[in-house]
């Protein structure tokens, strides 16, 4: 078996991967990106509406700056997200969207004078300053105070990723494509690299480095309709679970966008309704404002998504041969806007579905997007049991999100998370811990272990099909794990993909190519991706609360008292059935926004003594220091900065305030 020798080995080359490599390289570091796909066809070109940064240019965005993006991200997390790593987060998006600026990204700009937008479905003009013209612009999203997406029309990440592949390729960082990481190096609580399997000749190689970085996006393939590429099956998070010493966070909090396009489920960007666009049901009746009319379409995910299955489930949905949905209205904004802001959402209509959004509503429907867990790190993207592993972007739980992540603070997170974790990750391979020291007889048996693996699903003479367990694992997600859970359907979930994953043992294979082999991909994989959906289906059981895009049904209420805790799961053994859950604290006394209401609904959840405690704390801490800068009264409530590295800590500067 080949063995192939870096500092830095990064498995995913989206944008967080190629961003943590570049970091790396830039600190004079050896590195290599594994990519599934050409590193330019990574899902993070997906991304559509925009990039959260508050940089306050745009009239809508007007007095916006990093205290109000991160109250916006706490509450949009329900109270679970790491305020630590929040603050971390909004610090540094302003930078690493000028970052990219610099890089030659062509972010929409700000155009001086009059123009006209849509607000609350009524179009209205306004006039942008002088002083703002040419400077980086913002849209509307859901569940902010301030417009802070900044975009590429609608095609933001594919002009994210392309500048950055390009960065990549600048800096000599080779990408090695059609490659697939199968298992972890590792012994005596180090990584060491890992086992990787050539897609196209089914060779198997192993990649030894003194630091690793997962970096492969999410899993929304467990489920049936999702927005999520076909590649983005989770084997990143799988493989370091199989390690039985790395943790995944928060498993059970997965994001439904509202506005799948349906049936496909392929997305259309927040940014529709940002820019104005409205739900509607089969009476083309505007229903948000009746739900919450404060918000309306832009309140948060979650939320949209819940009033949607809500509003079809009272008899309202329109019906199809497909099934029910809701309409999606951005008739109103326009021709013009549609054709030059909105244009990859109207080719997706025009190809998927045959109908024009300039003349047409757009059916919708909520689908999977998002997975707020993955694996677990700390604040500077460690794994805190496997040294030497790392993970950014939605692979990772560092935990930015909590249970609900607000839109376009994910690919922000890609690029910030990034830039962080190249950072640690040369630092570690600086420092006497990121010393390579392993045999080569454990290389060969990790790899020799792989190989066993694969001879036995190639071999093998079962009478189970790979793809119709991977077609049962997702209907059984959909079902009994989606927008709404109950404790018996989940019930039902774990039994059924417990059933699975024993069926799994005796897949068989029509073809047993040992190359270009989809069956034998989707055999191997589907065996690691009932572990995720498991601890999916049996985290979201045990949390008898609602916490943002948990929902329990038969545990309505958000309960601080029992559930301020992150969600830990390992897997013991190869023969385990179910994951081993353990719950990390979430300190009130530490955090800066103590938990309170969302802003969303009745004010209604279980509240934790120290709240009130930490409260009376942050008020007297801010009443004492009226009249000291933002920055000084942030400090003193919540000390960050130390915790980036040390050319990320200054302040951002904005139009009309003093850095």
């Amino acid at each position: 078996m080949q063995i192939i020798y870096t500092d830095v080995l990064v498995i995913g080359g989206g944008l967080a991967g190629q961003r943590a490599a570049i970091g790396a390289k830039r600190r004079g570091h050896d590195v290599i990106v594994l990519s599934l796909v050409p590193a330019k066809r990574s899902h993070s070109a997906a991304a559509q509406g925009g990039m959260q940064a508050s940089l306050g240019n745009c009239l809508g965005a007007a007095g916006d700056n990093e205290d109000i993006h991160f109250a916006d991200t706490v509450r949009g997390s329900d109270w679970g997200a790491d305020q630590e790593v929040v603050r971390m987060f909004t610090h540094t998006a302003p930078k690493a969207i000028r970052e990219l600026a610099a890089w030659g990204v062509p972010w929409n700009r700000v155009a001086r004078g009059e123009r006209e937008i849509t607000v609350d479905g009524q179009r209205k003009t306004i006039s942008e300053p002088d002083a703002a013209h040419g400077l980086i612009t913002s849209r509307n999203f859901g569940g902010t105070q301030k417009w802070r997406a900044c975009y590429v029309s609608d095609g933001t990440g594919h002009a994210m990723l392309y500048t950055m592949s390009n960065q990549a390729i600048a800096a000599n960082i080779p990408v090695h494509e059609r490659m697939e990481a199968l298992a972890l190096i590792h012994a005596d609580g180090r990584c060491h690299g890992a086992i990787v399997r050539n897609l196209m000749t089914g060779e198997l190689l192993a990649y030894v480095a003194r630091a690793t970085c997962i970096a492969t996006g999410g899993f929304g393939r467990i489920y049936r309709v999702s927005t999520n590429a076909i590649i983005n099956e989770g084997m990143g998070a799988a493989i370091a679970l199989e390690t039985g010493v790395a943790t995944l966070g928060n498993m059970e909090a997965i994001q439904f966008h509202p506005t799948g396009i349906f049936p496909a489920g392929i997305l259309v960007t927040e940014g529709c309704r940002g820019d104005g666009g409205l739900l509607l049901d089969c009476n083309e009746h505007r229903f948000m404002p009746d739900y919450e009319p404060e918000k309306k379409e832009l309140a948060s995910r979650d939320v949209v998504s819940r009033r949607m299955e809500e509003h079809i489930g009272a008899g309202h949905g329109v019906k199809s041969r497909f099934g029910e949905h809701l309409w999606l209205d951005i008739r109103l904004l326009g021709a013009d806007h549609i054709n030059n802001n909105l244009r990859e959402v109207k080719e997706i209509c025009q190809y998927f579905l045959g109908i024009d959004p300039v003349r047409e509503l757009i059916p919708v429907r909520p689908a999977q997007h998002y997975s707020m867990g993955g694996v677990r790190t700390n604040h500077r993207g460690e794994s805190p049991q496997l040294q030497g592993l790392f993970a950014a972007g939605e692979a990772a739980c560092w935990d930015m999100h909590g249970f609900n992540r607000l839109g376009g603070n994910s690919v922000a997170e890609t690029v910030v998370a990034g830039m962080i974790v190249g950072d640690t990750i040369a630092d570690f391979c600086d420092s006497t811990a990121g010393a390579l020291q392993l045999s080569s007889a454990l290389v060969q048996e990790f790899g020799e272990r792989e190989r066993r693996r694969l001879a036995e699903i190639a071999n093998g003479k079962g009478r189970e099909s790979a793809f119709e367990l991977a077609r049962l694992m997702q209907e059984t997600m959909t079902a009994q794990v989606g927008i709404f859970r109950e404790g018996e359907r989940l019930e039902q979930a774990v039994a059924s993909l417990q059933e699975l994953q024993l069926r799994s043992r005796n897949i068989g294979l029509r073809s047993s190519a040992p190359g270009a082999n989809p069956e034998l991909v989707t055999a191997y994989r589907v065996q690691r991706m009932l572990k995720l959906a498991q601890c999916v289906a049996y985290g979201a059981l045990q949390r008898t609360e609602s916490r943002g895009a948990h929902y329990r049904a038969d545990h309505p209420r958000r309960d601080d008292l029992n559930w301020m805790r992150r969600t830990l799961a390992s897997w013991p053994s190869a023969d385990a059935r179910l994951p081993v859950l353990t719950y990390e604290p979430l300190d009130i006394m530490k955090m800066e926004l103590p938990p309170g209401w969302r802003g969303y609904g009745a004010r209604d959840y279980i509240e934790h003594p120290d709240t009130g405690v930490r409260q009376q704390q942050v008020d007297a801490i801010g009443g004492g220091l009226d009249r000291a800068d933002r920055h000084t009264r942030q400090e003193a409530l919540m000390p960050f900065r130390h915790l980036l590295p040390e050319h990320l800590r200054n302040n951002n500067e904005r139009l009309g305030e003093e850095s």
